[in-house]
């Protein structure tokens, strides 16, 4: 927000006498008294001046844990932010706007949302994209929604899904009233004949999977799409941004609705968020999108300027008919999002995506020869499961007390994960403290 401004005695009795107020306490005066806090019940310590104040906040920040390296995902991705970013994102105008409501005084907003939807549609290949919504496993839960009719009302989810997106998805079906089948996997992809069983039931009106999906695995993404379509089924495809770099994209791949968590681009782990949940469908599915969309046209006098082109009225005024309430968007993240990838363009979309493709390859291989094999068989991007011969606590715990953070525990093994920011020398000192605590 903007910088902070003191205001003395003689400037704050001005502004009470202005609002006719004698004292701050006026300014509660409709408030229940039984609801006021006395001052004195607060406890609070006397105020710090702002030497000490710096020294307070530096004193709690030592308490955090910085690990030198992250060999972590599962969802939230240390990638390296340029510069750029912050710098633009940062810019008191885009911190303090609000909701464009009105376009004749929200064009900037409203640009940067138009930049960050074309973007994304450039980034997977498809027709429309939504200004966003709050998260990467609320976009999937919101597409569900969009693929459903008075028909057909079922919606199946791989269990190669991440598994909070996977809650996110029952907990949104059961408030739909709607039922939500998990497909099982079988050695770490969607098991496709127990997919196309479940289609068989009839009923279905979308089907879920994650490209790559949570154990780090390249799905058969065409097989899926096709079993589906043949079914009269939607497609929702869950995709890593970063993986676009050099997968086939959604578009390509003829999906309906393509979503995923935007956090990769451009936004830190940040304990967990904010973050961005992007929603892109075909010309056909549209209208079905959530939120709003912003628009480019030209006013009265030829000049180019943005609309909010569509905005589902019933998210406000029909809400118990509604298919989503969501009204909102995550804007700031969005511009990150926008920015990082006009810095990065397409050849540094790919640099950072072959770089994760290699870099785990790398660390995959030298793993499986320290004594810490693949559990499955299959090709991946940038995360992938190893076994252990060991209990995973205690082989993370090794790279713990060397300032790294290693993968996540899995039932089978570990979930690792390497991104650009990993050097060789960090994944040769995993490999080198796995194979010590083995021994």
């Amino acid at each position: 927000m903007s910088g902070y401004l003191i205001s003395t005695d003689e400037q704050q009795r001005q502004m009470l006498e202005k609002v006719g107020a004698k004292d701050f306490k006026d300014l509660y005066a409709d408030v229940p008294q039984e609801l006021l806090l006395a001052r004195e019940d607060l406890k609070l310590p006397d105020g710090l001046g702002e030497l000490g104040a710096m020294q307070e906040m530096e004193r709690m920040a030592g308490e955090n844990r910085v690990y030198r390296g992250i060999f972590r995902g599962a969802g939230a991705y240390d990638h390296y932010i340029p510069a750029i970013v912050k710098r633009v994102t940062s810019k008191e105008q885009f911190l303090t706007s609000y909701t464009p409501y009105q376009a004749e005084v929200s064009q900037g907003v409203l640009q940067s949302i138009f930049e960050y939807q074309s973007q994304i549609c450039a980034l997977t290949g498809m027709d429309y994209s939504n200004a966003s919504v709050y998260d990467g496993a609320s976009a999937a839960a919101e597409a569900a929604a969009m693929c459903r009719d008075r028909k057909r009302s079922v919606t199946l989810i791989s269990a190669g899904v991440n598994p909070q997106v996977v809650e996110t998805v029952k907990t949104y079906c059961h408030g739909a009233g709607t039922p939500c089948i998990i497909v099982p996997t079988k050695d770490g992809r969607t098991d496709l004949d127990a997919l196309e069983e479940a289609l068989g039931g009839g009923g279905v009106a979308g089907v879920c999977f994650q490209q790559p999906n949570y154990f780090g695995i390249l799905e058969d993404a065409q097989a899926i799409i096709d079993l589906a379509h043949k079914a009269k089924a939607k497609v929702i495809m869950n995709v890593n941004p970063i993986s676009l770099g050099i997968l086939r994209t959604p578009g390509e791949l003829d999906a309906d609705i393509a979503v995923g968590e935007g956090q990769p681009l451009g936004l830190p782990l940040g304990f967990g968020g904010p973050y961005l949940g992007f929603m892109t469908a075909t010309k056909k599915m549209m209208r079905h999108l959530p939120g709003r969309m912003v628009g480019e046209t030209v006013d009265n006098k030829g000049q180019r300027c943005f609309v909010l082109t569509l905005q589902a009225r019933e998210q406000h005024i029909r809400r118990e008919k509604a298919s989503s309430n969501v009204c909102s968007n995550e804007a700031l993240c969005a511009m990150s999002a926008a920015v990082y990838l006009a810095a990065m363009g397409p050849q540094g979309m790919r640099d950072v995506a072959k770089q994760c493709y290699d870099k785990a390859h790398y660390l995959a291989g030298e793993l499986a020869a320290a004594g810490y094999p693949l559990l499955y068989d299959a090709p991946f991007f940038h995360e992938f499961v190893t076994k252990t011969p060991l209990p995973a606590e205690n082989a993370l715990k090794a790279l713990d007390e060397k300032g790294i953070l290693g993968g996540l525990p899995v039932p089978g093994g570990i979930l690792w994960c390497c991104t650009e920011k990993n050097t060789k020398a960090q994944m040769d000192e995993v490999v080198k403290t796995l194979r010590e605590v083995r021994a």
